[in-house]
């Protein structure tokens, strides 16, 4: 690893600091011009003494506004100092967790992976809107039926049509249902195609193949651009599977969501956005003339405090360290699928996982609802899920076995 290593604490306190102090300060400079200050003094008191310990506290409330994209040089000045520290977040995720080229990608910390998911639809519809001369009625969102909610969100807000493919019983979108769909959108004029494809479901933790997609498209000679949902699995499954095809080591890959607080257990607002140098220019609003840099994200202003956060939590790790708290994870859900599998339980786990989503019919909703098992639907659940996360300890999970 070139960028990402263990630090100690004092180095990243010092490292975050010194970014602050190379923000700017609306106390000692004649600021005028910003809409904005520290947060309010009288509300949240600035002289704490503990505070000099508190790197990511302390940039609560120095309040750096991290609105545009920072990977593409220009920004708003004001706050160079943390914005650094994002750009250099952006190079660990995309370059050393998700094997990209040097240099290769932007990104920015989205509020969560909703909008990541919906700002790589945006872009790519108005790549082929801007490419192809197309309208929006000739491009289509395709995903799996497993896929988040956001696919539907994304589709609604931008004016897209969206199609489920079905998946069979490992979760996996089938060729007979892609291929019906693709034959169907283009005799009603789609033919340029959003892939979303899943780097671990929510509801059951299911990887989906890229090639699915692509053999498929190309056969029909289709137009399209694939984005991998790593909200869940996007700092989980890179680490428990060595041979992960939906990085951008795959040449098919333009871009990727990932999710701090999910499993980094960073604070929500974490969502992380990457995408292939060259891309994200689609997205530019040009009207943002008063911000330095201009704006390609949807969001637009947001705390430079969740960007530090996120690189804070990876620095303590390390790589190594990263790796052995996934290997424990997975332990953990081993042990769990010994003991469903030594009472006949069904479930689904996909490999290298840490979900473990049991059959509704095995098991007594009183006891889902007991142990805090989230169901597909509240409604009509025909599943009930378990992740295992750091609080998930094989003591908690062993009065659950017995019960069941």
């Amino acid at each position: 690893m070139k960028i990402w290593k263990k630090l100690s604490p004092e180095e990243i306190k010092n490292r975050v600091f010194n970014a602050l102090n190379s923000n700017v300060n609306y106390y000692e400079s004649n600021i005028l011009g910003i809409p904005a200050s520290h947060l309010d003094n009288k509300v949240y008191y600035q002289d704490a003494p503990f505070l000099s310990n508190a790197p990511y506290l302390s940039t609560l409330i120095h309040n750096p506004n991290h609105i545009g994209c920072h990977t593409l040089g220009k920004s708003e000045s004001f706050f160079q100092g943390t914005q650094e520290i994002e750009q250099e977040l952006i190079k660990v995720c995309s370059e050393e967790i998700l094997r990209g080229e040097e240099n290769g990608f932007d990104g920015y910390v989205a509020s969560g992976g909703t909008e990541a998911n919906m700002q790589a639809v945006w872009v790519y519809r108005n790549f082929f809107k801007q490419e192809f001369q197309c309208t929006n009625e000739e491009i289509c969102i395709l995903c799996s039926e497993d896929s988040h909610y956001s696919m539907s969100k994304a589709g609604n807000v931008l004016s897209l049509h969206t199609e489920y493919i079905s998946v069979d019983e490992k979760r996996k979108p089938t060729d007979k249902s892609l291929t019906e769909i693709i034959e169907k959108q283009l005799k009603e004029g789609r033919k340029y195609f959003i892939v979303v494809a899943n780097m671990m479901t929510t509801m059951f933790g299911s990887v989906d193949q890229v090639s699915t997609y692509t053999n498929i498209l190309k056969k029909y000679k289709c137009q399209y651009k694939i984005h991998i949902d790593g909200a869940y699995g996007g700092f989980f499954y890179p680490f428990a599977d060595d041979n992960n095809p939906l990085d951008f080591s795959n040449p098919e890959v333009s871009s990727v969501t990932l999710d701090a607080h999910k499993m980094l257990q960073a604070p929500y607002g974490t969502g992380i956005f990457l995408i292939r140098k060259g891309l994200i220019k689609y997205a530019n609003t040009k009207e943002a003339s008063y911000v330095e840099g201009e704006d390609f994200t949807l969001i637009g202003s947001r705390s430079g405090a969740n960007a530090i956060a996120v690189w804070m939590i990876l620095m303590t790790y390390g790589p190594y360290g990263w790796r052995e708290k996934i290997l424990i994870l997975l332990n953990r859900a081993d042990w769990l699928c010994a003991q469903l599998d030594a009472k006949k339980i069904k479930y689904y786990r996909e490999n290298a996982s840490n979900i473990v989503t049991i059959d509704a019919n095995d098991i007594k909703e009183e006891i889902a609802k007991k142990y805090g098992l989230v169901p597909d639907n509240h409604a009509a659940p025909k599943w009930f899920k378990i992740v295992i996360m750091e609080h998930v300890t094989i003591e908690n999970l062993e009065p659950f076995v017995n019960e069941i």
